[in-house]
């Protein structure tokens, strides 16, 4: 165990990375779940990750903005893909969301296969390099968050633009991606909101999600510098910690209530 290694200059801005992808994530998550395609988050976050490879087996990697438009470009089209076999195959919604995932995983395997840094810039994606993210970049991350936050509650757009949704969540995951990998961008959608659907919290379900997800970024990345251990694979388990914190702690409150009762 290394104290020494809790240095609040790298741990900070990784902090302040995950508070700001919750601050999207959460009420996206919760939006997932109520439409039932739980797994649309990772094939189109594989799908923008597909994007990122394509643009650097095109020579693009030093130009950040040519990476982006390739990334949000491939999940867009995947994501309205999706919409439309939504519309016309919903009965198998979930298997065709598990095949596009398939394809755009194997594909990126077939694109970097002859590159001899394939193997790490593909771990990259998956798990991302979230301890080395700087304040600059976070930057235009916010920017962009806050102003498809404000778009989405501020106007209730998805009720005045049909294929809001895929349009913006595309957008949401493929910015996540390229900070904190597939697997996070997964983890932080996903496990706040799925551990904060009892029926007692849901007029705060988005206040204690939130707070799942911040005591599972905090926890991962302490344990991850204490111990040396990746940091991305480690707040995907701290956000499990969290969760599984989160429904025990909502089962003796339950528990207690009815006993009052």
């Amino acid at each position: 165990m290394n104290w020494q290694a809790l240095d609040l200059s790298i741990l900070a801005p990784a902090f302040l990375a995950g508070l700001i992808v919750l601050s999207t994530h959460v009420p996206f998550g919760h939006l997932v779940l109520k439409r039932g395609i739980i797994f649309i988050d990772l094939a189109v976050a594989q799908i923008a990750g597909l994007g990122v490879i394509a643009a650097d087996q095109f020579g693009w990697n030093d130009e950040p903005w040519q990476v982006q438009a390739s990334a949000i470009t491939m999940a867009i089209m995947g994501a309205f893909l999706l919409r439309w076999t939504d519309k016309k195959f919903a009965k198998n919604q979930e298997a065709l969301i598990g095949v596009l995932f398939v394809l755009a995983a194997t594909l990126s395997l077939l694109l970097i296969s002859n590159n001899p840094h394939g193997g790490e810039h593909l771990k990259n994606l998956l798990v991302g390099q979230i301890l080395w993210v700087s304040y600059e970049q976070l930057i235009p991350v916010a920017m962009v968050y806050a102003l498809l936050l404000f778009l989405w509650f501020g106007f209730n757009i998805s009720n005045k633009i049909p294929g809001a949704f895929y349009l913006f969540f595309a957008i949401v995951v493929t910015v996540s991606v390229q900070l904190i990998g597939v697997y996070l961008v997964f983890a932080s959608l996903i496990i706040p909101a799925l551990t904060t659907q009892q029926k007692m919290l849901n007029s705060h379900k988005l206040i204690y999600a939130f707070s799942v997800g911040v005591i599972g970024y905090l926890f991962g990345l302490i344990v991850s510098a204490l111990f040396d251990l990746p940091s991305g694979a480690m707040i995907v388990w701290g956000l499990a910690v969290s969760g599984l914190l989160h429904l025990l702690f909502s089962f003796l409150l339950l528990k207690t209530k009815h006993k009052a009762f």
